[in-house]
């Protein structure tokens, strides 16, 4: 019965900005999405596996870099997220056989090298990320065709 009540409030969750109007509740709402899909990154990693990682963050990040590119050329939404998923979970791969050599206290420390390297990249790369201006979205996303 518990699961069935969750299903439905997230069915009802998910169904919400189609009622709501403007633009200020359906921002929101994805902020909240991508912070609980972060959130639940951490749970996997520091509560199922056991590893506690401080440069999550990083990769929070280069998914941001990637959909901020992949949209300011132009392409629709699903390709924006594909390409970021896409660039993410290479970059991913690659910290994670650098990461997985340490255990305990090592793994922590080099994920914290690792957050701080994409940090230093993004601020200092102007021509890619333009600093620690930001990239700045020609366009708002609208995602299936909420606005």
């Amino acid at each position: 019965m518990r699961r069935l009540a969750a299903i439905v409030a997230l069915v009802v969750l998910a169904a919400l900005p189609l009622w709501v109007s403007g633009t200020y509740y359906v921002n929101i709402a994805s902020q909240i999405l991508l912070y609980a899909i972060f959130a639940l990154g951490v749970n996997v990693l520091a509560g199922h596996a056991g590893l506690v990682t401080l440069g999550h963050a990083g990769l929070f990040g280069i998914a941001a870099y990637a959909a901020a590119k992949i949209m300011n050329a132009g392409y629709g939404h699903l390709t924006v997220a594909t390409g970021a998923l896409a660039v993410t979970l290479v970059v991913a791969a690659v910290f994670a056989v650098l990461a997985l050599r340490g255990t305990g206290l090592g793994f922590v420390m080099i994920t914290v090298a690792l957050g701080q390297i994409v940090w230093g990249v993004a601020y200092r790369w102007i021509s890619l990320t333009n600093g620690d201006n930001g990239i700045i979205i020609i366009g708002r996303p609208n995602p299936l065709g909420l606005s």
